[in-house]
């Protein structure tokens, strides 16, 4: 599941996915992780959870959140980002709190969670399913809030480099953006800002922008029907050349080749 930064109110995609590593990010959508296979660790700003097989875990939107996979052996689960808008009822406290430990495990996790889970792998992220989408989440929101303690989501890391960081990277992906420009912005040192992309996220930050962009631009080829030429240009690429570059490195596949596949 690749994180997401720009939805619409009937936004939900789920599927279930070999766990891997993926790098600190926000987004505007609930994430709800149920691990099928394996071991899970879920960061939360500083924090990091322990999640095992049938744990299951809701971020609240606009976390930083990442995850680490330490065991060798098959590590699967099932992801879902879902709008707000299909929490109706719990908008509220979907914006302003978050739970103190995320992460619910596999003997207190109802049943009906697990079954709204596997309902909605079944059914197409379409909008004719939106009532349905939001049955589902109504559902698994009803049965995990009493088991989680909320707390101000400002409480979160919210003052912290990492998190100007990628809230910064989240606003404005799109956009012609320079590091010398970033910090400038944030008001911080170049160096400082070098070593948050290195120190934290083990990529330069021109590879960081490439990801969020690819992310985007791979929703754009899976959801929509613009033509490549259009993609890349709202996903915030500089020219056609160097996205179908940064793409073929990172998924083997021309970003034609790769909507065809995932299409089939």
């Amino acid at each position: 599941m690749r994180p997401i930064y720009e939805e619409n109110e009937e936004t939900l995609e789920i599927s279930e996915n070999i766990s891997s590593h993926i790098s600190p990010h926000l987004h505007k959508s609930m994430e709800l992780v149920s691990v099928t296979e394996g071991t899970l660790e879920l960061g939360i700003g500083t924090e990091l959870y322990h999640m095992e097989k049938g744990d299951f875990a809701i971020i609240f939107p606009e976390l930083i959140h990442h995850y680490q996979v330490f065991n060798q052996n098959s590590c699967k689960a099932i992801y879902a980002l879902a709008s707000p808008i299909l929490g109706s009822g719990y908008t509220k406290d979907l914006q302003q709190m978050c739970p103190a430990n995320p992460v619910i495990p596999a003997p207190d996790v109802h049943p009906d969670v697990n079954y709204a889970l596997r309902s909605m792998l079944v059914y197409p992220a379409l909008s004719q399913e939106h009532v349905l989408h939001q049955a589902f989440i109504q559902i698994i929101l009803a049965r995990t809030f009493p088991l989680f303690h909320l707390i101000d989501k400002s409480t979160v890391g919210s003052d912290d480099i990492i998190y100007q960081t990628v809230s910064y990277i989240a606003a404005h992906y799109t956009e012609e953006l320079t590091l010398p420009k970033m910090a400038h912005d944030l008001g911080i040192s170049q160096s400082s800002l070098s070593r948050v992309f290195s120190g934290t996220f083990h990529m330069n930050f021109n590879r960081y922008l490439n990801e969020a962009r690819l992310d985007y631009a791979c929703n754009l080829l899976l959801h929509s029907n613009h033509t490549v030429l259009d993609i890349c240009i709202q996903a915030g690429f500089e020219s056609q050349r160097t996205f179908n570059r940064v793409f073929q490195e990172r998924y083997h596949a021309s970003p034609r080749e790769y909507r065809n596949q995932m299409k089939k």
